[in-house]
C-alpha cells in the first residue's frame, strides 16, 4: 500500500524533531562533561597532580637476616625468630599524630612508645617506622580491618633475635639492640640500613665484635603505595644477602655445666683445650637473660641487676682483674730456672718469714715450713721460698717470664672490654708513679701480690702454656659459613723443657701429694689425674699489728671483705689436652673453695655427659652426688627441666 504525500511530511516532521532532541541531548552531555573536563584539569589541576603523586612508587628496604651463632657441635646459642610488627610511613600518612591517636584504640601503645615513634617521625622522614612488634595475630588483624582509616599504616612480619640458652652465654655472644644516636656517629659514612628505626646491632660479646660479619647486606622491594598509604602492589624485590653463620669453639653442654657449676657465685672460669688453644667454656656467674634486653628491659629489671653486688653484668673471665696469688708462683720459679739463679734442687729455710731491710714478710705457715726444694715448695706453696728466689732473679726477669706465659698481654678474643691485666716491672712503676722499684715490691710480686693482675683467661693461658711447652693462643672463633678459621701451629715457649717439667712436677704434687694443698680436690681416676696450683689474694691490708694479734679467718669478715679464691690446672697429667683457671670473688681458701671447681670443669670437659663419680676419691663420691642431682643443667635440645622455670 502506497503512503500518501501527508503521511510521508508528517513522518519526516516527527523524525526531525527525534533528531533534533537526541542532538541536543548529546550535545548537552558534551557539553557537561567538557565543563566537567575543564573543572578537572584546570580548576582542580593542582589537586590532583598531587593526588597522582601519592599514588606512587616506594622503594623499601629490606633487612637481612642477621647471621646464627653455634657452638662448635652446630647447637644453636643465637637465632632468629618471626614477631609481627606494624609500621607507619610519615609521608604516606600525613598527620602521623593523628594516625597514631586512631591506632592507640587498637593495639596497646605505651606513651613512651608513642613518643618514640613521633620523635622518629620528625627525625626520620624517609623510613617506615615500627610503632610496635611482638605483636599477636589477633592484634594484626584489627590493623589489617581498620587499614582504609590509618593510612600509611602496614602491618609487617619481621625477625628478632633470641638466645635460646638465655643465661649461658650472656657475656660470651652478648646481645643486640636498636641503634642509637652514639652508634650512628660512629659511622665514616650513613648506612640506611642502620637508620631503620628498631633495626637491632650487636652491643657487647660476639655479637658485637662480629657486627659486620652478622648483619648481612640489606635488600629493597619498590611498591605501589596509592594516595592513603596502603601497598596496591609490589613491583619488584631483590633480596639482601643473610649475615654469615657463625660457630663458636665452645661446647655448649660444658659451658651449661660450667655455668651451673659456678652457681650463684661471684666467680668466673675458663676451660681451654692445650692443644689448639680452643675455649671450651669461658663463664661467669651470676649471669643474665639477654632476651631481656632484646625485648626492652625495665628499669626495675635493670636496677636489679645493677645494684647487685655480685655485679652479674660484669664479665668477669675476661674484664676481671685480680691479684693471682699463690697462682703466680710458677712464673717466678721458671723465671729464676731460666736465669740459672736456681735448680730443681735448690733449697731454701722457711722460718715462717723472711726479713729483708729491716722488715719481716710473713709465709702463709706460721710456724714455717723448714727446708724446702723447689718441688715441695710448690707442694705446699711455700711463700719464703719465692720471696728469696725473686730477689736472686729480679722482678724484670719475672716480667719477661709472665709475658712469655700469657700474662699482662690482652688476648684478642672477640668479647668485650678484654683487660691486659698486669705484669709490672721497673720502667712500669717510674713511668707509672714516677717512683723507683724497691725490694718489697719484689717481694709482694713474687707470690702474685702488689701491682700483679690477672684475669681468669689470662691464667688458664697461662696453664695451657706450662701443659704443652707451646705459645698457646687462645681462640672462640671456630668458623664463620663452615668455613674453619686458620689455626697456626704453636710456636715453642722458648723456656727451657726441663724447668716446665720441673714446675708441672710440682704441680702435680700440690693434686695428688698428702702434703698438697689441692690434694681434697684430687682426680683419683689414674688415666685422668691433673695437677694443679692455688692462690688466695687479699683484697685488704693486713697491718703488722693485727697479723702480731693474729688475722681474722675470711669466715668473720663481711664478704666483700674475704680474700679471692683462686685455682689452675691441667689434665691429664701424662698427656694435656686441657687447662683451667677458675677466681671466686671473696671465696677464701683457693684450694677448697676453687679448686674442685676446676677439678669439676676438668672432668666434665674431659667425660661425655656429667663426670663420673668413680674419678673421685671415695669418702667424696656421695657428696659429689648430691651435689650433681642440685645442679641445673639443660638437656640435649638446651631446655631447662620444668621445674627449674620461673
Amino acid at each position: 500500500m502506497r503512503r500518501s504525500a501527508k503521511d510521508t511530511d508528517e513522518s519526516a516532521k516527527k523524525v526531525t524533531r527525534r533528531g533534533l532532541f537526541l542532538g541536543g541531548s548529546m550535545f548537552a552531555v558534551v557539553a557537561v562533561l567538557g565543563a566537567r573536563m575543564r573543572h578537572m584539569q584546570i580548576d582542580q589541576a593542582d589537586e590532583f597532580r598531587l593526588l597522582a603523586e601519592d599514588n606512587r612508587i616506594s622503594i623499601r628496604l629490606i633487612p637481612p637476616a642477621r647471621g646464627l651463632i653455634n657452638d662448635r657441635n652446630g647447637k644453636p646459642i643465637a637465632g632468629n625468630e618471626q614477631n609481627y610488627r606494624v609500621v607507619i610511613s610519615r609521608d604516606d600518612a600525613g598527620n602521623v599524630e593523628d594516625v597514631l591517636n586512631r591506632m592507640s584504640g587498637l593495639l596497646p601503645i605505651s606513651p613512651e612508645d608513642f613518643e618514640r615513634a613521633m620523635k622518629e617521625a620528625r627525625r626520620r622522614s624517609p623510613l617506615p617506622i615500627i610503632v610496635a612488634d611482638r605483636l599477636n595475630w589477633q592484634d594484626v588483624s584489627k590493623v589489617a580491618i581498620n587499614a582504609p582509616a590509618l593510612p600509611g599504616v602496614s602491618p609487617e612480619v619481621g625477625l628478632s633475635r633470641i638466645y635460646p640458652r638465655d643465661t649461658d652465654f650472656a657475656h660470651v655472644v652478648g646481645y643486640v639492640g636498636p641503634v642509637s644516636d652514639s652508634d650512628l656517629a660512629k659511622l665514616d659514612e650513613p648506612d640506611p640500613l642502620l637508620q631503620t628505626p628498631k633495626f637491632q646491632i650487636g652491643k657487647i660479646g660476639v655479637e658485637t665484635w662480629m657486627e659486620s660479619t652478622l648483619r648481612g647486606k640489606a635488600g629493597n622491594r619498590r611498591v605501589e603505595v596509592n594516595s592513603v598509604g596502603r601497598i596496591m602492589r609490589e613491583l619488584g624485590r631483590q633480596e639482601g644477602d643473610a649475615g654469615a653463620d657463625i660457630r663458636l669453639t665452645i661446647d655448649a653442654d660444658v659451658q651449661n655445666y660450667a655455668q651451673a657449676r659456678l652457681g650463684e657465685e661471684s666467680a668466673a672460669g675458663v676451660i681451654i683445650d692445650v692443644t689448639n688453644g680452643d675455649i671450651i667454656a669461658i663463664s661467669s656467674a651470676p649471669s643474665f637473660d639477654p632476651n631481656m634486653f632484646v625485648r626492652g628491659i625495665s628499669y626495675s629489671d635493670y636496677n636489679i641487676l645493677t645494684e647487685n653486688d655480685h655485679r652479674p653484668l660484669a664479665n668477669k673471665s675476661v674484664q676481671g682483674a685480680y691479684p693471682p696469688g699463690s697462682t703466680f708462683k710458677m712464673v717466678t720459679a721458671l723465671a729464676a730456672l731460666e736465669a740459672g739463679v736456681i735448680n730443681a734442687n735448690t733449697s731454701v729455710n722457711c722460718p715462717g718469714h723472711y726479713e729483708v731491710g729491716g722488715r719481716k714478710f710473713h709465709c702463709w705457715k706460721r710456724a714455717g715450713h723448714g727446708r724446702v726444694t723447689l718441688e715441695r715448695a710448690l707442694t705446699e706453696s711455700c711463700d719464703v721460698y719465692f720471696y728469696d728466689i725473686a730477689l736472686k732473679v729480679g722482678i724484670d726477669a719475672i716480667a719477661e717470664a709472665g709475658r712469655k706465659l700469657g700474662l699482662g698481654v690482652r688476648h684478642d678474643i672477640p668479647m668485650s672490654a678484654i683487660t691486659d691485666g698486669l705484669m709490672p716491672d721497673k720502667q712500669w712503676k717510674l713511668e707509672r708513679y714516677k717512683k723507683d722499684w724497691v725490694i718489697g715490691d719484689t717481694v709482694n710480686a713474687s707470690i702474685g701480690q702488689g701491682f700483679v693482675l690477672t684475669s681468669p683467661l689470662q691464667l688458664a693461658v697461662m696453664t695451657a702454656r706450662i701443659a704443652s711447652g707451646k705459645a698457646v693462643t687462645p681462640r672462640l672463633i671456630h668458623s664463620i659459613n663452615d668455613i674453619a678459621t686458620p689455626v697456626e701451629a704453636a710456636p715453642d715457649l722458648a723456656m727451657s723443657a726441663q724447668f716446665l717439667k720441673a714446675v708441672r712436677e710440682g704441680m702435680y704434687s700440690v693434686s695428688n701429694s698428702q702434703r698438697g694443698t689441692g690434694y681434697s680436690a684430687r682426680i683419683d681416676d689414674k688415666a685422668l689425674r691433673m695437677a694443679g696450683k692455688s692462690g688466695t689474694s687479699q683484697v685488704r691490708n693486713i697491718s703488722a699489728a693485727e697479723r702480731a694479734r693474729g688475722v681474722i679467718s675470711n669466715a668473720n669478715l663481711p664478704w666483700d671483705r674475704r680474700d679471692h679464691a683462686l685455682f689452675v690446672g691441667f689434665a691429664p697429667y701424662d698427656a694435656p689436652r686441657y687447662a683451667a683457671a677458675v677466681v671466686v670473688e671473696h671465696g677464701g681458701g683457693g684450694s677448697a673453695v676453687a679448686g674442685p671447681i676446676v677439678r669439676d670443669f676438668l672432668l666434665r670437659a674431659m667425660s661425655d655427659g656429667l663426670p663420673p663419680l668413680s674419678a673421685y676419691p671415695a669418702s667424696q663420691r656421695n657428696r659429689i652426688e648430691t651435689m650433681h642431682k642440685k645442679l641445673i643443667l639443660r638437656d640435649a635440645e638446651g631446655h631447662l627441666p620444668e621445674s627449674s622455670r620461673a
